[in-house]
């Protein structure tokens, strides 16, 4: 020991040696990735991997053992990761091309499972964008362009995200999100027809509504006249004599003009005796 001492060169190299063995032994996992550890290619465990619902500061994340030499580690990103679709061309159920921005952010949730299938976390991505476009082309394609106008977007993303998370299950990811940035008709010949469609439609709408109304306010129309004759017929049966009043009464009043029904132009004048049977009302109940 007092040779190795007292000769720099070889306390150097053996100071080296220990500095490779310790970094080939010891490894330090942050808390933002997950580790997978392998040994002679084959993996033996994951170091950190995502829980759902695990509390900050309580994973395996920090210094980790392995076997010098022979363990190999490759380190997975265990935070959200996005995935952007630009101008993806989609026909709706009505007919309508359209260009569609869309995002979905995912996690990976089996490092093992994502290293086998893709590789990497751009490789993954890759392999998730063309199955991203294709949920999109089917779920797009069986809801007219007007649902993404309305609230019922937020439920063609759900359905989106749903097809997506299922296919995406393969490559060890869960999709946490999917969002729709912007749903455009092509500019052109293609939007004016589109609009010429819609307008279309909406007059037709317009006409189904105002037919409906109709029909709905001549049964209510009848309904109200069915109750006043009822409401007539009991009347007259329980005083005959004042039915007969009343309804003289407004015969004088559209007869004379008395409702402003006569202006005075071409007016007919009625002649009549004080005892004709038409104004018998006016005598009152004691005639």
């Amino acid at each position: 020991m007092s040779n190795l001492a007292r000769n720099p060169v070889a306390l150097g190299i053996a100071a080296l040696v220990l500095v490779i063995l310790a970094a080939a032994t010891f490894a330090i996992v942050p808390e933002t990735q997950q580790a997978v550890v392998y040994r002679l290619a084959q993996p033996i465990r994951i170091v950190n991997r995502y829980q759902a619902g695990q509390p900050i500061g309580q994973s395996d994340a920090g210094l980790i053992v392995r076997v010098p030499f022979l363990d190999r580690i490759t380190f997975v990103d265990k935070r959200v990761l996005d995935l952007d679709l630009e101008n993806t061309q989609v026909l709706s159920s009505d007919q309508l091309r359209l260009n569609v921005g869309a995002f979905a952010r995912f996690r990976i949730v089996d490092p093992r499972l994502m290293l086998a299938t893709a590789g990497t976390e751009d490789g993954v991505a890759n392999q998730l964008r063309p199955l991203f476009a294709s949920t999109l082309r089917n779920e797009l394609g069986k809801v007219p362009f007007s649902a993404l106008l309305s609230p019922e977007r937020t439920q063609v993303m759900d359905a989106i995200q749903t097809s997506l998370d299922r296919r995406a299950h393969r490559y060890g990811v869960e999709i946490v999100d999917v969002r729709i940035k912007e749903a455009e008709l092509p500019e052109g010949t293609p939007l004016e027809s589109a609009l010429r469609r819609m307008q279309t439609a909406r007059q037709q709408e317009a006409i189904t509504i105002t037919a409906e109304g109709q029909r709905q306010a001549r049964i209510v129309q009848a309904d109200a006249d069915a109750t006043a004759s009822r409401i007539y017929a009991q009347s007259f049966g329980k005083d005959a004599d004042f039915y007969d009043f009343y309804r003289a009464m407004q015969s004088y009043r559209r007869t004379f003009g008395a409702d402003g029904s006569a202006d005075g132009r071409g007016a007919t004048q009625i002649i009549l005796s004080p005892n004709n049977s038409y104004l018998r009302e006016f005598e009152g109940r004691g005639r």
